[in-house]
Order: structure tokens, then C-alpha cells, then sequence
């Protein structure tokens, strides 16, 4: 995600991991005494003790470390990463060939201003690595903003500059020379220059919920991974941003229950089928302090992406209509501001987002990804738009590309290759030829590669193996173990665990479906078990992957432990299978992906260990949508549900996300109501609890108040939990520990 590739869209993010925000809370204390130095690897004699919720989200007692924050050096050979001693956090350069540590290349103890100690919350260094920006006071925004105040470095004479007074800055970064640097604040762009001390105002329109200069809308940010709308030309010379005018854009007014009297959050949201923000692209060249208007040829409603080429005269921008079905790469003059299209990509439903284009720095060729094989492919063009050859091919997806190693002219790319469920990393010849998988193991890979592709760390999990990462020569082989998590796993070695095991089955339509179950400790096949059923289901995803669960891993081993078959199937609509079985649900999402979990209901009450009358399901988010359909539209099948921060109809979710893959209400009105929860209250039978935060900035907490309104009309008993000041990940505190509870409980009284 942060490398600009090929991902899902943002609603599956929030259910499947415990936020990345409280994550940065658990500590390796976390891990507890018990976990330290209770368990042996030889010793199994004592009983096996069974899993609490306290364990897992108070005690956090299950965390598995990892290894994050590398930045890669220059020149590949090292690396540094943010350490806390007694006086803060320092940087600190390591080598990667040993894991040495080099240098401090920023002490703690010298960074001040004023006399006041900074915290590094983010840094970045120059293009000569002799100056870093670094971050502190950093406050979040929604998913991927924030704000913070900025201080350069001099690592030389060991002196602290601030960057600007007054408001915190947004996507502080240096230009190619490190001689200045620009941010956003207040709306608008600046840049401050070093040279003389003087800050420059590029933009003086910028005005909250009115224009912006420099940074994303809400939705732009959610739906197409951009939040930081500048990019500094190759040279120096000029700066490309984007001005948002949402003027016209609809306000999403959010209640904060902070104090005697609530609070409001006011921010433009376009849902579907309502007015965007006009978006446009604006080029700054500095010496002249003029500012040039990008003309577009063709009619455009978003522009998912600018990139400079290596040619500083030369921007490329990424256009692309309402339906997201048709996308140009536009070459940009920057002193002029007029465009050519080198590039259409078509779709008879839709084009993934976001789109990304890789310049050679030959300028000679564009590498992009495509589906226009059936499957995610990589593709390399000539400057002219005009194909010189398909790199990867096969009936798989590419779903990672890392890079291309201009020096040897190798590409380095994730892929599924082997199973859906799988991952691995792969390396290949630009022509297509040499194909070398570097991964070794079975299960899901992931990789971070050094500066100069000189060595990789390879991020490796399995369905029941926590992370398990290494540092890899650029052959793929082991150098060095950075991370076997030994404790967790002589942890896991006291609990009552079953192994989550992979099966498919053909459902009455003849679709093969993918799905994983862990049964109950000591199951005994003459019984008969209850089954729960855990879904996601929306375009591109996946919850059948060889990979850990992490937290929710934990929880379905608990529920095991209490005498459920814990399940999950990938229906149709899901990744990593192709364009035919992704793209079936377009115009009418819900409807399939509904009919083939009902279909798993019906297979599973097809087993003999089965309770065909005990069937429940659960899902957040994408997730919360397909577990109230299930419990409607399939009554007869499921028992219970529980549906966590759902949509309940279309028409309440954003533009960009919601017409990928439906066009608007105002095209597709049945599209939208036949598939909509709320239009099929009527139907409930079984136990329905449905759960949401009032500060969800994503999933409204409006699908969840119409939803009663439904229910109500309709004279249907539901259960409810609210959570105040709580936003999609619904966490904080003793949040996460509580919604469990509430879940467990609700499943042991109802299913």
C-alpha cells in the first residue's frame, strides 16, 4: 500500500487487524512474564489450558513481533531505524550484510530547540543524506493523514532548524537538492528554502471545506490511496500539485459526545451518485513563481495519480471517468500545461485502483499492471504508447510490484502463482524470460527491498505460523533470521489450539469455492457441532489465505474451544482468481457474493457432524453488509448474525469506491435496492446484533440508524451495541475487549 500498487479498496482494511494506531500501543512488555518464562519447548507434561478474551485483548498475550520502520540507505548496503534509549528516540544506521550497528546518525540527546527535547514520531532524509526532516507531535486525521510539526536536522553540525510556526505542517518533504522543502498547511502549499530562510506561499485560496491545495479530500484519500498532493519535479525546479474545490461537495456532519454539550465534525463526503470535488492539476515553477493550469484532452471525472518522468519538463497524469472503466496516461508539458493521452486502458466493467505508472529513467518505456489478460499482469510500453511486451503471463495475478532494477534489467513482483491462497516473490527479465521465485516457503511472502536491490527482508506467515522474517541476498538466499517469534510459538504450546486447515467445495451452480475451517479441540465426528461462519466478501478481497490472523486467529481458536466449527469461504467477487470469477458481481454487488454463502450454509448442514440448525455468521465492515444478507436473505440457513460497522445500502457509501463497481443509483437503481439490507427486514428469523461507532468517518453510523428504522418498521426485534466517539476500527481502550465480549456472548446465547 505504501509503495503506490495493486491493492483491495479500503473497506476490507478495518475488520481484519487490531488498527495500526493500537498497535503501536503494544509494547513488548505485552508479551507478559507467562509468555517470557513459563513456557519450555520440551515441556508439554501440564494440562493445555484454554484461551480468554483477556488474553487476547487485554493481556495482548498472542502479539506477534515483527520487524518494521528499515529505512533503506543510498547505497543498499545500509539501513537505519528509530531506536528509544533514556533520552528519546535516536536514528540509528545499521548494516544489513551483518546487523551491526554503524552509527548514530541522530543522538537524542542533541536534538532540541529552545531547550525542549523533540520525539521523532517520522523522519526523512535528503538526497544526500546529510540533512533529516523529522516529525513530532504527529496527530492523525483519517486513515492515512496527518499532521505534525517539523524540524530539519543537520547530522553535520548537529544544529535543529523548525520548519514553520504556527499551524502543523501535512507531507513535509524535501526537494531533490535538500535545499528546501514543502508542505501543506491550512489548505494551502508552501515551501520554505533554506538558502535564505524564506517561506513561500504557492497557493492563497485554501480554505476548509472549500478548496485544497497540495492534500487529498476524504475520498480521494480513502478510495485512491492519495493523501500527499505534490510531487517536486526531478530537478528541483518545479512543483505539480492538485487543487480539490469541494465547494459543491456535500457535508458529513459527525457528532462527538466529548463534553456537556456534543461537538461536530464537519467534512465534504460525495456519496454515490452525488456531486465530487472539481479536481484539478497545477504546476509551480519556482523561479519564475508562476503557476501553470494542466489542460486535459479528454473528459475526465477523477485523476487518480501525477508522476513526474525523469524528464523535469515532463509530468504524467493519470485520468479517468466516472465509471472508472476508462483510464489515460497523459504526458504534461510543464511549461505550457498541454497534454497528449500515450496510454488507454478499457474495461467492459472497471479498471482496479489505484492505477500506477513506473518510468524507466531511460525515459524509453512505462511499465504498468493490467487485467486485460484475465489476470493482473505486468506490461512494459514505449514512450509513444505503443506495446513492446508483456512481461508476466500465466493464469494467475500479479499482486505486488516492488520494482525494476534498471542496472540488470530484472523486475521484482509478488504473486499467486502457486494457490490464491498463496504468496510468493519472484524476480524476472524485462522481456519476460528468467522467472526465479525467491521465496522459499509455502505459505504468504512479502517483501522490502534494499536501496540498488541489493538484499531483501522477506515477511513470511502461514495460516497457523506467526511472522517469520528474514534478510535475503537478492538470489533469495537466508543471510540472516531477524524474527522467528520462538516465545510465541513455545507460548502457543500451553493452549488448547487446532490447526485452521484449507478445503474447497462445488457449490449447486458448479463455482468451486475456497475455504478454510479449525475445528473444535478433540472433535469427535459423531457429534454434532454448531458452525460459525466469518465472511468479508467484497471485489478483490480475500479471508482464505495461508497467512496468520493475528488477533481474530485467536478469537475463532476461542470460539473452538467452545464448541463451534469455525469457517470461512471466499465467494464469488473475491481475489486472486481472475477477471471472470472478481468482476461477476458488477452492477449488483451482494447478490452473488449472498448465494454462494448461503450455498456454504447449505453444504456445511450437509455434514454429518454438522447442527444444521446452528449456523451463524459474522462480518465487519464489506463483511457486515454480507452477514445481514445472509441472515435475510438466507433465513432458512442461519441462525444468528452479527454485523459489525455494516453497509446497508449502497447509496449511503462514497462515490468513488461504491460506482467502481455499481455505476450510480441514478443508472442503477435496482442494482442498489435489490441487494440493500434494509429492503429485506421483513425476512429476519434469527438472532440479529448489529454494532457500530458514532465517529465512523467511513461507514456512516447512518447505514446503522436506518437499519432500526427498517427494523422498527418492520417490527423486528434486533440486539445493539453503540460505541460512542468510535470510528470504523471501533478501538481505544477497553473498546476492542468489550466488543468481543459482547460477540462471544451474543454467539453463546444465540447459536
Amino acid at each position: 500500500m505504501l509503495k503506490k500498487i495493486f491493492t483491495i479498496s479500503s473497506l476490507l482494511i478495518a475488520a481484519a487487524v487490531l488498527p495500526l494506531s493500537a498497535q503501536t500501543n503494544l509494547k513488548d512488555a505485552k508479551l507478559k512474564t507467562e509468555q517470557e518464562n513459563e513456557v519450555k519447548t520440551n515441556d508439554l507434561t501440564r494440562p493445555k489450558v484454554d484461551i480468554t478474551l483477556a488474553d487476547i485483548w487485554k493481556d495482548y498475550k498472542f502479539y506477534s513481533k515483527s520487524v518494521s520502520g528499515l529505512n533503506s540507505m543510498n547505497d543498499g548496503l545500509h539501513y537505519t531505524v528509530l531506536e528509544n534509549g533514556e533520552n528519546g528516540k535516536s536514528i540509528v544506521k545499521y548494516a544489513y550484510s551483518t546487523g551491526e550497528k554503524v552509527a548514530v546518525l541522530v543522538d537524542a540527546k542533541d536534538l532540541s530547540i529552545d531547550g525542549k527535547n523533540l520525539s521523532i514520531d517520522a523522519y526523512e532524509f535528503s538526497a544526500d543524506e546529510n540533512k533529516v526532516l523529522i516529525a513530532t507531535e504527529k496527530e492523525s486525521i483519517y486513515r492515512r493523514s496527518w499532521k505534525a510539526r517539523h524540524f530539519i536536522y543537520d547530522i553535520t553540525d548537529k544544529t535543529t532548524l523548525q520548519l514553520s510556526e504556527g499551524d502543523k505542517e501535512m507531507y513535509a518533504s524535501f526537494s531533490p537538492s535538500g535545499s528546501k522543502v514543502a508542505y501543506v498547511k491550512a489548505n494551502n502549499l508552501f515551501y520554505k528554502d533554506f538558502t535564505n530562510g524564506n517561506e513561500i506561499q504557492v497557493s492563497k485560496d485554501g480554505e476548509y471545506n472549500h478548496i485544497i491545495n497540495g492534500a487529498s479530500d476524504w475520498v480521494y484519500e480513502e478510495e485512491l490511496e492519495l493523501s500527499k498532493a505534490f510531487e517536486w519535479s526531478p530537478n528541483g525546479g518545479s512543483i505539480a500539485f492538485y487543487r480539490f474545490d469541494e465547494s459543491a461537495v456535500k457535508q458529513w456532519n459527525m457528532k462527538m459526545y466529548d463534553g456537556l454539550y456534543p461537538s461536530e465534525t464537519r467534512f465534504k463526503y460525495p456519496k454515490a451518485g452525488e456531486e465530487n470535488a472539481k479536481v484539478a492539476i497545477k504546476i509551480y515553477h519556482l523561479k519564475n513563481q508562476q503557476t501553470v493550469s494542466v489542460k486535459i484532452s479528454n473528459d475526465y471525472e477523477y485523476l487518480p495519480s501525477i508522476q513526474w518522468t525523469h524528464n523535469p519538463n515532463e509530468l504524467a497524469v493519470m485520468s479517468t471517468n466516472r465509471h472508472q472503466n476508462e483510464l489515460h496516461i497523459n504526458l504534461v508539458d510543464a511549461k505550457s500545461g498541454e497534454s497528449q493521452s500515450i496510454h488507454k486502458e478499457t474495461s467492459d466493467t472497471y479498471i482496479e485502483m489505484p492505477f500506477d505508472v513506473y518510468f524507466t529513467k531511460d525515459q524509453n518505456n512505462f511499465i504498468i499492471q493490467s487485467e486485460k489478460s484475465g489476470y493482473r499482469h505486468l506490461y512494459m510500453y514505449n514512450m509513444k504508447g505503443e506495446l513492446t511486451n508483456q512481461i508476466t503471463k500465466g493464469n494467475w495475478p500479479v499482486t505486488k510490484f516492488y520494482g525494476y532494477d534498471e542496472t540488470t534489467g530484472l523486475l521484482y513482483f509478488q504473486s499467486a502463482e502457486s494457490s490464491p491462497m498463496n504468496r510468493d516473490v519472484y524476480r524476472i527479465g524485462k522481456t519476460g524470460k528468467g522467472k526465479t521465485k525467491l521465496s522459499e516457503k509455502e505459505g504468504t511472502n512479502d517483501a522490502d527491498f534494499s536501496n540498488g536491490f541489493k538484499y531483501f527482508i522477506n515477511y513470511y506467515t502461514n495460516a497457523n505460523t506467526p511472522n517469520y522474517i528474514t534478510l535475503n541476498g537478492i538470489d533469495g538466499s537466508v543471510i540472516r533470521i531477524l524474527e522467528d517469534n520462538e516465545k510465541l510459538n513455545n507460548h502457543l504450546k500451553r493452549y488448547n489450539m487446532s490447526e485452521k486447515t484449507f478445503f474447497n467445495f462445488k457449490t449447486s451452480e458448479g463455482v468451486v469455492l475456497n475455504a478454510w475451517k479449525i475445528l473444535p479441540p478433540n472433535f469427535d465426528k459423531n457429534k454434532k457441532y454448531p458452525v460459525f461462519l466469518t465472511i468479508y466478501g467484497g471485489p478483490g478481497s480475500q479471508t482464505v489465505t495461508n497467512a496468520w490472523g493475528g488477533q481474530n486467529y485467536f478469537w475463532h481458536q476461542l470460539l473452538a474451544e467452545k464448541g463451534y466449527i469455525v469457517v470461512s469461504v471466499d465467494n464469488r467477487g473475491t481475489g486472486a482468481r481472475g477477471v471472470e470469477f472478481k468482476k461477476v458481481t458488477y452492477k449488483q454487488l451482494g447478490k452473488y457474493e449472498t448465494e454462494d454463502q448461503i450455498e456454504a450454509a447449505k453444504y456445511f448442514a450437509s455434514l454429518p457432524y454438522v447442527n444444521s440448525k446452528r449456523i451463524g455468521v459474522q462480518g465487519w465492515s464489506y463483511g457486515g453488509y454480507m452477514s445481514s444478507l445472509c441472515l435475510l436473505k438466507g433465513a432458512a440457513y442461519f441462525k444468528a448474525a452479527i454485523a459489525v460497522a455494516p453497509v446497508t445500502n449502497w447509496r449511503y457509501y462514497d462515490s468513488i469506491y461504491t460506482e467502481r463497481y455499481m455505476q450510480t443509483p441514478q443508472e442503477n437503481e435496482t442494482g442498489y435496492d435489490d441487494n440493500s439490507p434494509i429492503n429485506h427486514v421483513e425476512k429476519l428469523e434469527g438472532k440479529y446484533l448489529l454494532v457500530h461507532g458514532t465517529a465512523d468517518d467511513n461507514v456512516h453510523f447512518q447505514n446503522t440508524t436506518e437499519m432500526i428504522n427498517a427494523l422498527v418498521k418492520a417490527d423486528k426485534q434486533f440486539d445493539l451495541a453503540i460505541y460512542p466517539n468510535k470510528n470504523h476500527g471501533i478501538y481505544g481502550g477497553n473498546t476492542r475487549y468489550h466488543l468481543y465480549k459482547k460477540m462471544t456472548d451474543f454467539l453463546l446465547e444465540n447459536l
